[in-house]
């Protein structure tokens, strides 16, 4: 952007903040208090918060297609890529091609000339799938051999796909269950506590649970951790976790889904990981 007359001053914005220079050009280590209510300053202001809530937004967006198993329409692809804040969140993401297997990492999206992706031979190939699938990490068969592969390649991927922590569901399962302890009695002073931190991890809390949504396979699943209600300063601790599906059925463990299964063992590991480890290390 060029720059804007503020009073005596010219604004203009730099990296996402507001700079400010004099009527010689120079440049001034902040915005002078006398021109913060100049509606140049303030709309400048205005437009920077509306980038970064656009920024969130369009990797939040991102970031559900995958874990939702979301196909994207490649028109919506090639359209959105020209906007910085999109192409920030897409760039570098793994994507499957037409036979579903694993095409290559994101690198450009052509209205004429389709995705442009480094093939896992390290080739700049271009395909025109109908439909992009940006597949949840859990699903890849190769998933070490490809972040290390990222890794070679300089990767730095905005929205968590290859280095997102993923739980596979265990061989030796008691498939007839309905929940898991492993991430139960993680023990929190006050009950707000626990609260902040599942909003802050960026998971809804509804009825005292914190919950995951999960499209997979066309078949909603939600995963849920207890973890209170009521008091907000009382004492509360993690419960187990399960699983439910569409109508609120409670379901056994052996139906539910990989995707499922390792972002509900996400949301219960980083719920526990938030513990108070002082009252565990007394009462041991």
């Amino acid at each position: 952007m060029g720059w804007v007359s503020a009073g005596d001053y010219e604004v203009a914005l730099d990296g996402g903040k507001v700079v400010c220079r004099n009527a010689s050009g120079r440049l001034l280590k902040s915005v002078p208090p006398k021109i913060a209510d100049d509606p140049a300053v303030v709309g400048l202001k205005q437009l920077t918060e509306w980038l970064e809530r656009h920024e969130r937004q369009c990797l939040a967006d991102t970031e559900r297609w995958m874990v939702r198993s979301l196909p994207v329409p490649l028109d919506v692809l090639t359209r959105v890529w020209p906007d910085p804040a999109w192409q920030a969140a897409l760039r570098d993401l793994v994507v499957t091609g037409a036979d579903g297997q694993v095409a290559g990492f994101l690198r450009d999206a052509d209205l004429e000339r389709g995705l442009g992706l480094v093939d896992l031979d390290g080739d700049t190939v271009r395909i025109s799938p109908a439909l992009v699938r940006i597949p949840h990490p859990v699903l890849l068969d190769d998933l070490e051999e490809l972040r290390e592969f990222a890794v070679e390649l300089g990767v730095e991927q905005r929205a968590q796909q290859l280095f997102r922590e993923v739980w596979h569901r265990p061989a030796a399962l008691d498939a007839e269950a309905t929940q898991v302890e492993e991430y139960a009695g993680g023990s929190f002073k006050e009950l707000r506590f626990l609260h902040g931190r599942a909003a802050q991890l960026g998971y809804r809390v509804r009825g005292g649970y914190a919950v995951c949504p999960v499209l997979e396979d066309g078949r909603s699943t939600e995963a849920r951790v207890w973890i209170g209600d009521y008091d907000g300063w009382s004492e509360t601790e993690t419960g187990p976790l399960a699983w439910s599906d569409a109508t609120g059925r409670v379901l056994k463990l052996g139906q539910v889904g990989p995707v499922a299964w390792s972002e509900g063992m996400r949301m219960a590991a980083a719920l526990h990981a938030g513990r108070d480890i002082e009252d565990e290390e007394r009462a041991a």
